[in-house]
């Protein structure tokens, strides 16, 4: 480490390293990719549901359900409602388990012993 770099940090605060290495930012990096991934994985796999059945089941797809409206349609709608879910499960989700970790971290970075 040079002075420089030594001088800049405030008394107390840890380097990047430290932090990459410590508990509390592998523990952050856990819960992000035990939310992130299976969300993905479960998105993806509904939205090329939607692709492969409006791709070879025309039929089922054109059935109406109300006026104009078929459950093609109704599908496609689907995939914006699920991406606002998400988006609401993330939220909550971070606020809960990922921010109290990231405020630590943050803390311990700048120097706050508050």
């Amino acid at each position: 480490m040079s002075t420089t770099e030594s001088e800049a940090r405030p008394p107390g605060a840890q380097s990047w390293a430290e932090v990459h290495a410590s508990e509390d930012f592998q523990r952050l990096r856990s819960r992000l990719r035990r939310f992130v991934f299976p969300m993905t994985a479960l998105f993806l796999v509904w939205y090329l549901t939607y692709v492969v059945v409006a791709d070879y089941a025309h039929d089922f797809m054109a059935i109406k359900v109300v006026g104009n409206i078929n459950i093609g349609l109704i599908f496609g709608l689907l995939q914006f409602v699920s991406t606002f879910a998400i988006t609401a499960l993330y939220i909550r989700y971070a606020n809960r388990k990922l921010d109290p970790i990231a405020d630590r971290i943050r803390k311990n970075m700048e120097g706050d012993e508050s």
